[in-house]
């Protein structure tokens, strides 16, 4: 039998299973299900990859009651969990906590030890190279890696973001080559992460979470275990349905920020403060989403989402003008951050060569310690190709390394000498007190008040 054998699948007439108040519930019957064996497994489940998303992931997980098997191929990270350093929020910090005291949390480097879990997520990084291709050798070894160790009853979910038809491609087909069928033998479904890194807001069980299954079962017992912590759950017909689901979601902010960008632009040219606009824009209560301009965008989700989208249209000869020129523009915005900078000197009659330029905070978001696309490595290198001398000042990054570029966060700002300082990233915790005593402040956060010694990008 192939994966599109009808016989896997129920009848049309139990393909659509009831909704109440967005929770969807399972109105297949049990002969369409292959119930997982809870009691033949010693974690009720695993997560494949312990970063940003999956460590939290995990702990939401086992908050709720499950026990939860965390796997990540890199000691050192374990050891960071372990000795409670990784970059959590205050409440994440608190579950890590109560979690390493207690047995139904493990963690491991062994994928071996997959095979306890009656469910495994994947959730591991789908970065891009320097030429915006998506990079896929992480994804693939850990999909590799779950279907070497799968076994029957499981239920596999791949959470990374990816291209459309991944989960088929690297996880139901290699396991029905193995002869685990999916649907029958194995559980295999899509559903997008939807984490925010360094903001509370929303509490992972409060975000309501899209899943799709390689089968209608599939899809239903994938809602059933994400059901267990996240009230709602919205299932999709078809794994590739969440799949798009991620990439509209992080392309939709892309082309909004893009946009929120250019109208920066636009108001500079015409003598408006542009967020004064945006503000008063932002009081109708419909028709109308909020997006700030900044320096660019960082990130393991907006700058390579969408090529992942954009490199799959390719194969298929198609293209997408206002998504590709919106990702045109992102990418542009921190060489916008060094012209301005340079116009900026201009203007005093001093060149980027020798000028001493400090960039504050340099993570990609507030509240961070993580570099992944930040602008400011673009803009660091950029200006420091110019003969400038760079520095930053970071509370939450102690040294960065890029394109050659080592730098460690100035002790005392006071003391560099800037000539100009770039305000990148506005953590709430940074004390910006000395900003007052600098000769010029460009704004790229559009946060900071405009006083005698401020411009905007």
């Amino acid at each position: 039998m192939t994966l599109q054998d009808p016989r896997l699948r129920p009848p049309d007439s139990l393909s659509a299973a009831p909704r109440v108040a967005g929770r969807t519930f399972n109105a297949l019957p049990d002969m369409y299900i292959t119930p997982v064996r809870k009691t033949d497994f010693e974690f009720d489940v695993a997560i494949v990859g312990l970063g940003y998303v999956g460590l939290p992931t995990s702990l939401a997980f086992h908050e709720a009651g499950y026990r939860v098997l965390g796997l990540d191929v890199s000691e050192r990270r374990l050891q960071t969990i372990r000795h409670q350093r990784a970059d959590l929020l205050a409440g994440d910090r608190e579950r890590l906590s109560r979690a390493l005291d207690d047995s139904g949390y493990e963690l491991t480097s062994d994928p071996v030890q997959l095979k306890r879990a009656a469910a495994v997520v994947i959730a591991v990084p789908t970065p891009v190279d320097s030429y915006l291709v998506p990079d896929l050798g992480i994804l693939r070894q850990a999909c590799a890696t779950v279907v070497t160790s799968a076994v029957p009853g499981q239920l596999l979910i791949l959470t990374s973001t990816t291209y459309v038809g991944s989960t088929k491609d690297m996880l139901a087909d290699p396991l029905a080559a193995r002869g685990l069928l999916p649907g029958t033998d194995v559980h295999v479904a899509f559903s997008p992460e939807r984490i925010n890194p360094g903001v509370d807001t929303f509490s992972q069980e409060e975000v309501p979470r899209v899943v799709g299954g390689v089968t209608a079962a599939c899809g239903e017992r994938a809602a059933e275990l994400l059901g267990k912590y996240v009230p709602n759950v919205h299932v999709v017909p078809t794994a590739e349905a969440a799949e798009m689901t991620k990439l509209v979601e992080n392309t939709f902010r892309a082309v909004n920020i893009a946009l929120a960008n250019e109208f920066a632009d636009i108001c500079t040219a015409l003598g408006i403060q542009v967020m004064d606009v945006i503000d008063a824009a932002d009081t109708k209560p419909f028709g109308f989403m909020r997006f700030t301009p900044g320096p660019g965008v960082g990130g393991h989700c907006i700058p390579c989402d969408p090529h992942y989208l954009l490199w799959q249209l390719r194969r298929n000869r198609l293209t997408a003008p206002v998504i590709e020129q919106a990702m045109h523009g992102i990418a542009a915005r921190p060489h916008q951050v060094v012209d301005r900078t340079r116009k900026i000197l201009s203007d005093r009659d001093h060149g980027l060569a020798g000028a001493r330029i400090l960039v504050a905070g340099v993570a990609y978001k507030p509240d961070v310690e993580d570099l992944r696309e930040s602008p400011a490595l673009e803009i660091l290198a950029g200006l420091a190709a110019e003969g400038a001398i760079v520095g930053y000042v970071d509370p939450l990054i102690g040294e960065l390394n890029h394109e050659g570029l080592e730098l460690r966060s100035v002790a005392d700002p006071k003391k560099f000498g800037a000539h100009v300082v770039i305000m990148h990233t506005a953590h709430s915790n940074f004390e910006l007190g000395w900003l007052a005593d600098v000769p010029t402040v460009l704004d790229t956060t559009y946060r900071l008040p405009l006083t005698a010694n401020t411009v905007r990008l």
